[in-house]
């Protein structure tokens, strides 16, 4: 018998372009899937993929503003994700960096988590938001910190609803350990290698390709060239885009945002690609090097699992990382990274992004699938009681 599908995302809108987005996408190739979302501007967007089909959402999608982003509204996301009702389905898949993995789910049903990351602004942001935001102080701060208390209970009691995750990286499979005592198969995301024009040929000039928030800290990239006073092209929008094109000198262009032909150029043509921010996975640091262009990246989180060193791989180094979040420490790898250019070879790169292939993400996901739907089906009246695949 064939089974049926159900693919939860959080929210699907034009401006929600990232690598679970990507991810959905993949899936959606994989399994022929019924989807579901909080929110859902996608099916009626004639330039998405998802264009006219039919998908599921939740009473905030008819939220004023729900189309800008349902952040707005982060005491309701739990009680919204409840709310999808998948008895139908014999497998849920649910991609998920803040609430799809709570959605509810019976004891016949598999339920399979691919988990970006845990809820960030609960768990690693806590701190960074109440400390940047009027929300974070006073009377309000109290308010704001109780209900990131209950969040946090909630995310944990929701992890219990899944039967099996998948990280996509090894930081992320320890993050869910630390948060959900829980164990995760790790499936890197799918790059899209052959968007990424290769070019052995660089120009002399350094770039920066992020959304212009504070955790990304492409301040402290614009601030660090400002005093090298070496070229620096900064490509993203965000809320901190009128702050950087203020701080700027004359070598740093912030371009804002670009169409992807413009990206793909700037990344494929520059000297190296800088990134200071401690990502889960990191895909720009990928497609940087599936452009044959070495990444400078700070050494935390993904970054460690997805760029080789040029001081510890001499022939097979794909870039340099940092120690620290500072505008020393970065300034210090550029330096190291004009010495130990020469040793730099834009094949190696190419030929390191593509194991991070969208058809590698394919094979080793739907096995993933096949293996635990066929753990879990051939054992009678089992399928809430999952064991680690081996």
């Amino acid at each position: 018998m064939n089974k049926k599908y159900a693919l939860v995302h959080e929210w699907l809108t034009p401006k929600a372009t990232g690598g679970s987005e990507l991810v959905v996408k993949e899936i959606t190739k994989l399994f022929d899937v019924d989807l579901y979302a909080l929110i859902d501007f996608e099916a009626s967007n004639p330039e998405s993929y998802l264009y006219d089909r039919q998908i599921g959402t939740t009473f905030l999608q008819h939220f004023p503003w729900a189309r800008s982003g349902v952040q707005k509204y982060l005491p309701l996301l739990p009680l919204a994700i409840e709310q999808l009702d998948l008895r139908k389905y014999d497998v849920i898949l649910s991609s998920s960096h803040a609430v799809a993995k709570g959605v509810l789910a019976a004891p016949h049903q598999i339920h399979i988590c691919y988990c970006h990351t845990p809820m960030r602004y609960a768990w690693d942001l806590t701190f960074d938001y109440l400390n940047n935001s009027r929300a974070g102080r006073g009377l309000p701060g109290m308010m704001t910190r109780y209900l990131l208390h209950g969040l946090r209970q909630w995310d944990v009691a929701s992890a219990n609803r899944v039967d099996y995750f998948i990280a996509n990286s090894q930081h992320t499979a320890r993050r869910i350990w630390r948060c959900y005592r829980r164990e995760a198969e790790v499936i890197y995301p799918p790059i899209n290698i052959q968007r990424f024009p290769f070019q052995s040929k660089k120009q002399d000039f350094y770039v920066t390709v992020s959304r212009l928030v504070g955790y990304k800290k492409v301040s402290l990239i614009v601030k660090t060239f400002n005093e090298l006073g070496k070229p620096l092209v900064a490509i993203g929008t965000g809320a901190e885009l009128p702050m950087l094109r203020k701080i700027a000198k004359s070598n740093v262009q912030v371009l804002g945002a670009q169409p992807d032909d413009v990206v793909e150029k700037y990344m494929s043509e520059a000297k190296a690609f800088v990134y200071a921010a401690c990502e889960d996975f990191g895909m720009a640091l990928v497609e940087a090097q599936a452009c044959g262009t070495p990444v400078i990246a700070y050494g935390a989180g993904g970054a460690l699992e997805t760029v080789r060193d040029l001081r510890q791989y001499s022939t097979e180094g794909t870039g340099l990382l940092f120690g620290e979040q500072t505008e020393e420490s970065l300034a210090e790898a550029i330096w190291a990274f004009e010495k130990l250019l020469g040793q730099f070879d834009p094949e190696v790169a190419r030929s390191h992004a593509a194991q991070f292939s969208s058809t590698i993400f394919q094979k080793r996901y739907s096995s993933f699938v096949s293996k635990c739907i066929e753990q879990l089906g051939s054992r009678p009246n089992a399928a809430s009681y999952p064991e680690k695949l081996v």
